[in-house]
């Protein structure tokens, strides 16, 4: 499939610029032989006793720092991970270069090297501070919030899920940002088996699709982490095996070996798009509505199928569902 096939108009008013409140009263859009129009806590009326939900567990880390450069220009720095020597990091700059002095609230980082990728450049940079950067970050980062979103942010914890547990993302698994700790009590309560699984949101994220042939594109690779505790969850599963986001279906997808989940450690690379063919048991998977032409959308299309995910997107603009990441969200059923 081409580029070109996942593109469709959107208003700018649909772009959701802030999270809406309380989480769970978002919109829900249901595809399953139909379209239902629900609310994001009617979810309930779509799990049994017996099925299982998976989650991602991943927490961003607060990887955006705003300063500037010894000779006084403005810079935006994106901490992605640590490497072999630094950091490698994401500049928005002019000018930028290797020697490059940046000064972040009393933090000193030198630009030691850049780093060529397909489609985008990044930097090698050496922070000069004592103590542990994730700490640091956490007390003068902000949220890299996606550029679509111009709104200020000013509760760091509402571009995290309720279960967060495990830093490394730089990007929020959003279809998770819909649930409460009292809809996940009710899940529970009502029988319905919880498995975590890991997967960190990378820059690739972020980066458009160039290529207008998909197989042309190159995923960057991102974390996965699956315990043996919860692929039994997941394997065990005697209902309906749901998906909460495109993160934890790729997670599942990446660790799927011999005809079960596997306990899963490393990274992986995995592109899903039209005509995927998914190896996991999957029954359903939650999702918020993604940018077009991006990766987010090819996985989703080739779980519910181009033209029937492109017609829920019409329904879903006529209607005024919010978009993108704190807007609503939808339940997609296998066709």
């Amino acid at each position: 499939m081409k580029l070109s096939d996942f593109d469709y108009n959107l208003s700018k008013k649909l772009i959701a610029q802030c999270p809406i409140e309380p989480r769970d009263a978002s919109k829900l859009l249901v595809l399953k032989k139909g379209i239902e129009h629900r609310t994001f806590s009617d979810i309930l009326d779509y799990l049994e006793s017996g099925d299982t939900l998976v989650l991602n567990d991943s927490r961003v880390i607060p990887a955006k720092l705003t300063g500037r450069k010894s000779t006084g220009g403005h810079v935006e720095v994106l901490v992605v991970s640590r490497t072999e020597g630094g950091y490698e990091c994401m500049i928005r700059g002019k000018n930028i270069h290797e020697g490059t002095i940046l000064n972040f609230s009393g933090i000193q980082a030198t630009v030691l090297d850049v780093i060529k990728k397909p489609g985008t450049d990044s930097y090698l940079v050496n922070f000069d501070c004592n103590g542990n950067l994730l700490d640091i970050l956490e007390k003068i980062g902000d949220a890299p919030l996606p550029p679509y979103i111009k709104a200020k942010l000013e509760d760091k914890n509402r571009y995290q899920t309720v279960y967060s547990k495990r830093k490394g993302s730089i990007a929020a698994p959003t279809a998770g940002l819909h649930f409460t700790e009292k809809l996940l009590e009710k899940i529970k309560g009502d029988g319905i088996n919880i498995a975590y699984v890991t997967l960190h949101v990378s820059p690739g994220t972020f980066t458009p699709v160039k290529a207008e042939k998909l197989k042309d594109h190159i995923m960057e690779a991102e974390y996965i982490s699956i315990s043996k505790e919860n692929a039994d969850i997941i394997n065990n599963n005697t209902g309906k095996l749901i998906a909460s986001g495109t993160t934890a279906v790729k997670a599942l997808e990446s660790s799927w070996f011999d005809g079960e989940i596997t306990a899963t450690e490393g990274f992986s690379e995995l592109f899903i798009y039209p005509p995927y063919k998914f190896k996991s048991k999957l029954d359903g998977m939650i999702t918020n509505f993604h940018l077009p032409k991006s990766t987010l959308l090819m996985l989703v299309s080739a779980f519910a199928g181009k033209e029937r995910l492109m017609a829920a997107y019409d329904e879903a603009i006529s209607h005024s569902y919010r978009f993108y990441s704190f807007g609503d969200a939808m339940l997609v059923f296998r066709p």
